[in-house]
């Protein structure tokens, strides 16, 4: 593995599973001081133990990052910890945002939205400044392939999903010329706990992978690897950008 990442301070939200997760074991394997936000504190320090046992360094804060104040605490956290910050992957979200428009009620729709967009909000306001004073670095967003298409009774999950990534070009632009970059992975079906659970069922496991061009779902250290070239000093003129990798299926 490559020390790209090397000596780089990065904040993971959602990091105890899946994307999250493998993208934090792959950033401590390339050199990067990873802490780690999430709200299970149980799985958080094993995901840390399990990194630092591996010769990295990570730190996990109990963050619930709909939560502003916790999102403020986890980025001065870091800070206090390293010195500084370089870069994030915020990847929490999520959920079970099953719904058409006429049967979302209020709080289905506020949750929804609070989970996977107001949470990159939060994260993108305390990170940005804390990164600025630190001479710059990289945000990457993680949207989803609904992010830029709509799907039928995703219409919560789907909105939030699309303002991740008008928000992720508007704070690009706020800061290119400060040198920090901020993109969006516009993320396809990925072989996630989550998804595991769901194609236990050989029917929908059919469908999905049916909607899928390369025939198959994509692997969370494929996903990990790409975040963290966008991380790093390589993509350096890479920012404002929703970066498709699902397979093909947005090609369609």
């Amino acid at each position: 593995m490559s020390a790209r990442l090397q000596s780089k301070v990065i904040i993971v939200t959602g990091g105890t599973m899946g994307m999250g997760r493998a993208f934090a074991q792959r950033a401590a394997g390339e050199g990067a001081k990873v802490v780690i936000g999430a709200r299970d504190r149980k799985r958080g320090e094993g995901v840390t133990a399990a990194i630092v046992a591996a010769g990295g360094q990570a730190l996990f804060v109990p963050t619930d990052v709909t939560v502003e104040e916790q999102v403020a605490e986890l980025v001065r956290v870091t800070v206090a910890e390293f010195g500084r910050l370089d870069g994030a992957f915020n990847n929490a979200g999520g959920g079970n945002a099953i719904g058409a428009v006429r049967d979302i009620d209020d709080a289905f729709w506020r949750s929804t939205i609070d989970r996977n967009l107001t949470s990159v909000f939060y994260s993108l306001k305390h990170e940005i400044p804390a990164i600025l004073a630190s001479g710059g670095g990289s945000i990457v967003n993680n949207a989803s392939t609904v992010g830029i298409v709509g799907d039928a009774n995703l219409a919560a999950y789907s909105a939030a999903k699309h303002g991740v990534i008008g928000l992720t070009r508007s704070a690009a632009l706020d800061v290119a010329a400060e040198g920090v970059r901020v993109n969006a992975l516009v993320t396809g079906l990925v072989d996630t706990p989550l998804w595991r659970e769901v194609s236990a069922n050989p029917e929908i496991e059919r469908h999905f992978l049916g909607l899928q061009p390369n025939g198959r779902a994509g692997r969370e250290d494929e996903i990990a690897a790409f975040t963290s070239f966008l991380l790093s000093d390589d993509a350096a003129y890479i920012t404002g950008a929703a970066l498709a990798i699902d397979g093909g299926v947005t090609a369609k």
